[in-house]
């Protein structure tokens, strides 16, 4: 895969692990200086109360923390419903976002500069607790979100998709 290839405005979605520790991500895909960075750079320079976004960084401690790069930013879909909630996107998805965006620069999808950025919105159910279980869910959501977001899907589950559109499911909605 060449890295050259123009990543603007590519977006895909992930799901990672079980609930309730299970993670649910969209992922959209940005280059410095597009409109698809400047619309999502608005969003996190201007947070609204529960919904703070993280610039996803790595550490053992506050003073050698270093940006994963490229630069990626973490946006909770919902506002956190308690503290648990809270401290699960601060620290189990941050670590398992940034261990996936590195698996993807690892294997040559996207590159490690400061030209490309990436925005992951994030959902977490309110009764997680597994702080690694989350982890490893983030982890597996966010590669499947960019590697769908780079690659592509295949032709034939888009088909499929297609398909089946009249029998589509979704677990948010009950109606026939």
């Amino acid at each position: 895969m060449s890295l050259t290839r123009d990543l603007d405005g590519r977006i895909a979605q992930g799901w990672g692990g079980d609930a309730p520790n299970g993670v649910h991500v969209n992922v959209i895909l940005a280059r410095r200086g597009s409109a698809t960075a400047a619309g999502m750079t608005s969003a996190f320079s201007g947070p609204s109360a529960g919904f703070t976004p993280i610039l996803v960084c790595a550490g053992p401690d506050q003073r050698s923390y270093e940006t994963v790069q490229p630069p990626t930013v973490i946006l909770p879909k919902v506002a956190a419903e308690n503290d648990v909630s809270q401290m699960l996107i601060s620290g189990a998805v941050q670590v398992g976002t940034g261990q996936a965006v590195l698996d993807s620069v690892a294997a040559e999808l996207i590159p490690a500069d400061q030209e490309h950025l990436i925005f992951v919105s994030v959902w977490i159910d309110p009764e997680a607790r597994d702080e690694t279980a989350v982890r490893t869910s983030a982890r597996e959501a966010v590669a499947k979100a960019v590697q769908e977001a780079v690659v592509g899907r295949l032709s034939t589950d888009t088909q499929a998709l297609i398909a089946s559109r009249d029998e589509l499911l979704h677990p948010f909605y009950g109606g026939n």
